[in-house]
């Protein structure tokens, strides 16, 4: 379907702009062959999108939306609680 291709471009696209992987592929291809850096960050890409892609929707058919939400959740607000009392130098 025509429009999850665009969703899923698009979510991916902006989810990846500036993260830190992308700037480790920025050095790597400034010190390195940038069509090798391309390729390997293209195929490392899809293999990681793909294992996502399996492992969701096989998730998907054991555990319901609501408790993957409740959760997900629940581990967002301890991590921000965390970062509260803690100093993320240490």
């Amino acid at each position: 379907n025509h429009k999850v291709f665009v969703q899923s471009f698009l979510l991916t696209f902006l989810a990846e702009w500036g993260d830190r992987s992308q700037i480790a592929t920025i050095a790597l291809a400034a010190a390195k062959n940038p069509y090798g850096v391309t390729i390997g960050g293209c195929l490392g890409h899809s293999l990681c999108t793909g294992l996502a892609v399996i492992g969701g929707r096989m998730l998907a058919s054991k555990i319901s939306e609501k408790s993957v939400s409740f959760w997900g959740g629940c581990i967002f607000l301890a991590f921000g609680v965390h970062s509260l009392f803690f100093d993320s130098s240490e």
